[in-house]
């Protein structure tokens, strides 16, 4: 079975975080909330989620994907992290796992220097824009969620359905029965009859 980490620091996005492993583990996939630091991390709006484990108590080449959320200063705080810039160039390096990252958390790919003539994308900020570019990303404006290789990005809160299942999709899993249970393609269909 496959297993996801996803890593949480102080300042995170719960959207962007607790959707995704809610997701996920509708998929069927093992996902775990894991912690820079203490059990208890505190969100960007302060909603206090308890974590599974802490970053340096698991053996992270048994997952299969890294998934970074965004949220301030959550992203900041991962990007600050030698720890965690270790294992996504670690994780991006390797031929059979995958480095998943949403809204300001694209940064942190930039700072580990892995999206050099990859197609990203990020949270809509020049200032995200700018830094992807200036480390050799090919930054997507037009798409909700880009995989390229074995990197997955997204844009922020309101595409965290679609990224959550595309990694899903990435990891083995099939979301056709679960969009349909959650609802989401009726989502389509209901807005379109506005």
């Amino acid at each position: 079975m496959k297993k996801v980490a996803v890593l949480l620091a102080d300042g995170f996005e719960e959207i962007e975080a607790i959707a995704t492993v809610d997701i996920l583990r509708r998929g069927g996939i093992t996902c775990h909330m894991v912690s820079l630091g203490g059990d208890v991390v505190n969100g960007s709006h302060n909603i206090r989620i308890t974590t599974d484990f802490l970053l340096k108590d698991v053996v992270t080449r048994e997952y299969d994907m890294v998934v970074l959320p965004g949220g301030l200063p959550g992203a900041d705080n991962l990007m600050n992290s030698s720890e965690v810039i270790s294992l996504v160039q670690d994780f991006a390096a390797s031929s059979d796992k995958y480095v998943a990252a949403i809204c300001a958390a694209p940064q942190v790919l930039a700072k580990a220097s892995v999206v050099n003539e990859k197609r990203v994308t990020s949270y809509p900020s020049q200032a995200y824009k700018d830094l992807l570019k200036e480390k050799g990303a090919d930054y997507e404006d037009d798409e909700l969620v880009v995989y390229d290789g074995n990197l997955i990005t997204s844009r922020g809160p309101a595409t965290t359905f679609s990224f959550a299942y595309k990694l899903v999709d990435i990891l083995g899993g099939d979301t056709r029965l679960l969009k349909e249970g959650m609802l989401y393609n009726s989502l389509y269909s209901y807005t379109e009859k506005k």
